[in-house]
This record gives C-alpha cells, structure tokens and sequence, in this order.
C-alpha cells in the first residue's frame, strides 16, 4: 500500500470515514445555528427595547448581544457551506487535494479541519 506521501487520493473507505466525520460535525453546527436563531427570535419577540424609557445603556447591551448573536449565526452559516461543500468534494474524490500544492493533505489536517483545501504549507505559504 503507497504511503500517504505518494498517494494522489484518498482511498473509498477513507472518503467514507471522512464522510461521517463531517456529517456529524454538520447536524452539531446545524444545532447550534438553531440555537442562535432561536435566541435571536425570542429577544425579538420581547418588543423593542429602544421603546422604554430610562434603559439607554441596558439597549446598548441589548444590541451589541444581538450584533453578536448574528455575528456567531453568520459565521456558522458559512461553517455548514464549506463543511458542505467537502461532502461534495468526497463526492467527487477530490477531498483532501490541496489546491495550491495539488498533493494529499495529511488525514490528521483534514480530521482537525474538515472543510480546509490547502495543506499547512500552502497555508503558511499564503499567511506570509
């Protein structure tokens, strides 16, 4: 069997594990944005607090809450794309190819970040 270096892909059953990996990292992220709407929907629910008199600096704490409540539900939305968007490159069997290199990225990279498509050293090649 070729060693992970001299691989150009990663095999059908090791798709697979990395297939399941990301599905359940999806429905926990799905959970969580549920959460987050949730959240948002209830303090929207309570009325305008802008509306009551006296509450100036509790409003202000109110609105940076929501702005980061949003902030967090935008990140994760983008989160369940990209992790998404790796099922659709497992189904393509080009999960795991670096763009930038075009060789395999190491199964503890992609364990650790399912959704990347650069291997660390065209990361760090492009941080610098």
């Amino acid at each position: 069997m070729k060693t992970e270096l001299n691989k150009t892909r990663y095999t059908d059953s090791e798709l697979d594990n990395f297939r399941m990996l990301i599905e359940g990292k999806i429905n926990i992220a799905r959970e969580e944005l549920n959460e987050l709407a949730a959240s948002l929907s209830y303090s929207n629910q309570n009325g305008d607090d802008a509306a009551i008199a006296g509450k100036t600096l509790e409003d202000g704490s109110a609105t940076y809450e929501k702005e980061q409540t949003n902030h967090l539900a935008s990140r994760q939305k983008k989160f369940i794309e990209q992790l998404e968007a790796a099922l659709v490159r497992i189904s393509n069997k080009t999960y795991g190819i670096c763009k930038v290199t075009g060789h395999l990225i190491p199964a503890e990279r992609l364990r650790a970040v399912p959704h990347t498509t650069m291997s660390m050293e065209a990361k760090l090649k492009q941080a610098s």
